[in-house]
């Protein structure tokens, strides 16, 4: 069963009931919102712009798009992009373009111009819809990729190079346009993070979606009367299938806009949020603001928060210790996932194994897992290896090119290129990018575990361990620190705290820098390596 039709089905069984909030406490004062739903609100609740719209809103939105995209010749098969911040019109964008049996191609904000026409480019895409945050980077390629294309812009005042999405879908019908799509036809299209390159073009069909939402419902139990708060990226498949737990079961989620320790607990507060999935660094900056006395708990309405789930990255133990400290009734879950296995749950830790915090978990819901050697083989348990998966949500294959496709997908398993280690009792650990691995004087060095050892230390904010090109050893590692706000530290006390690692898993050089993340929360290594490798390569010039 497509996805599309759980939107019909709440349409029908909830169509009065709110879907959807946008939060958005940093818009202007003379762009705050009008809608009657906002006039509804109590005068103390409406100190930031706030919109909602209905199960039956959101589905009539998704039909006038849909039925937009067919008037323009849009076929089944063919590409729909969407370059929008986290908005209202955002998901009934997603949905209408399922509907038409198109494929939605959903892109990262941060492209730049030259990015945005490479990835329009590689996937194909027929239709470029576009929000007012991204005029200029669109302006500065519309003559390339506006041949043969078109381009919407959805906000006020639209520019001259592209069509109004408002104007064209306010006259579309309301109706569904009945288009038949099936488990087996591509859906979206999902571009990976770039951590280790440029991004590919992962393509999905419509079993993989549904699939996403299975897994994150039977994962968070998710009720009607759940209430979602999503902060990241809707164009990111972590946040997207996450709320498709709600969509499954007719909750009200919120987008907001804002990563602040205040704005988020005043969502959760003000919106009786009950789920919460916080990237790393969210988190560290809320329990920062907590300990440092500037947010008190008593100042929100915060009992009915029963989950806090972080993904995307390796979770500091030391943070869900701390974590509990503050909010020890919480629920806590961990998930691990990739755009090429339909983001989160291909594994997770799972709420009542919170004695295993620092594990990613098991295989999630209709998943399989393994973990293998350089010939594919299966390692013994407690050994590293490399992490494999199987199930309905591994990706069809990456959009025109065979070659790398071929390098990961292997009789239906996905060869995630994470190095990982089981435990006596299955659960599974992650050690590193299989990239990322430090070879140093022979040994192999896996930096998430020197980096979960330095988080340990009260005067790190973020760390980020990286190798470096030697003439020696080959490689040695590098711990880029970012230190806590107004705390002093040098790099002797890193290096007499590191007293307590194995001499060769000791950080050989300390850099005190901020620390790159991209906006699911993952550490931007090429980035540094790029950085601090060619510090140190004028260095060893000026040297010799």
């Amino acid at each position: 069963m497509p996805i599309t039709d759980i939107l019909e089905k709440n349409c029908r069984l909830y169509g009065d009931d709110v879907a959807l909030v946008e939060i958005n406490p940093e818009m202007p004062e003379t762009k705050r919102t009008t809608w009657k739903e906002f006039d509804l609100i109590e005068p103390s609740r409406a100190a930031y712009y706030r919109r909602e719209i209905t199960w039956n809103v959101f589905n009539e939105k998704a039909n006038r798009f849909a039925n937009l995209l067919v008037e323009r010749g849009i076929k089944k098969g063919e590409k729909v992009g969407i370059l929008l911040m986290n908005c209202l019109e955002w998901l009934p964008i997603y949905f209408g373009i399922l509907k038409t049996g198109a494929l939605a191609v959903p892109l990262n904000f941060r492209y730049s111009a030259d990015e945005i026409k490479y990835c329009v480019e590689l996937a194909e895409i027929d239709i470029l819809v576009f929000g007012p945050e991204f005029i200029g980077r669109v302006e500065e390629i519309a003559d390339e990729i506006s041949k043969g294309r078109l381009l919407y812009f959805v906000g006020d005042g639209c520019p001259g190079f592209a069509e109004d999405y408002n104007a064209h879908t306010a006259n579309c019908s309301s109706q569904s346009p009945k288009i038949d799509v099936n488990d087996d036809d591509d859906a979206a299209i999902y571009f990976s993070s770039g951590t280790t390159g440029f991004p590919k073009a992962i393509l999905h069909n419509h079993e993989s979606l549904m699939h996403a939402a299975k897994a994150e419902q039977n994962h968070h139990g998710q009720t009607k009367d759940d209430v979602f708060l999503c902060i990241p990226p809707l164009y990111h498949t972590g946040a997207k299938m996450h709320w498709f737990g709600s969509l499954l079961t007719g909750g009200k989620a919120v987008l907001l806009k804002g990563t602040s320790p205040k704005t988020i607990l005043q969502a959760v507060s003000e919106e009786h949020c009950t789920i919460v999935w916080l990237l790393v660094p969210w988190a560290q900056d809320l329990l920062l603001a907590l300990d440092n006395k500037e947010l008190n708990i008593a100042d929100y309405d915060l009992d009915q928060w029963r989950l806090m789930h972080i993904g995307a990255q390796p979770v500091p133990p030391s943070l869900i210790k701390h974590w509990k400290e503050y909010f020890p009734n919480h629920k806590y879950d961990t998930n691990y996932g990739l755009s090429e296995s339909i983001g989160p749950g291909c594994v997770h830790l799972g709420v009542d194994n919170i004695d295993k915090v620092g594990a990613i978990g098991k295989a999630g819901y209709g998943w399989e897992t393994k973990i293998i050697d350089e010939q594919g083989e299966p390692v013994k348990q407690g050994e590293t290896g490399e992490l494999a998966v199987k199930g309905p949500g591994v990706m069809t294959c990456y959009y025109r090119d065979p070659r790398a496709t071929a390098e990961v997908l292997h009789d239906g398993w996905l060869y995630t290129g994470d190095m990982a280690m089981e435990d006596e009792d299955g659960f599974i650990f992650l050690v590193d990018r299989k990239k990322d691995v430090i070879i140093s004087g022979g040994e192999n060095i896996y930096p998430v575990q020197i980096e979960d050892f330095l988080r340990t230390n009260e005067a790190i904010l973020d760390v980020a361990v990286i190798g470096l090109a030697d003439h020696r050893l080959g490689e040695i590692s590098a711990a880029i620190i970012e230190l806590k706000p107004g705390v002093e530290c040098t790099e002797e006390d890193i290096q007499e705290f590191c007293k307590k690692l194995p001499r060769y898993k000791r950080p050989r050089k300390i850099i005190f820098a901020d620390v790159p993340r991209n906006p699911t929360g993952k550490i931007e290594k090429p980035k540094l390596r790029a950085k601090y490798g060619a510090t140190q390569l004028v260095a060893a010039q000026n040297q010799g």
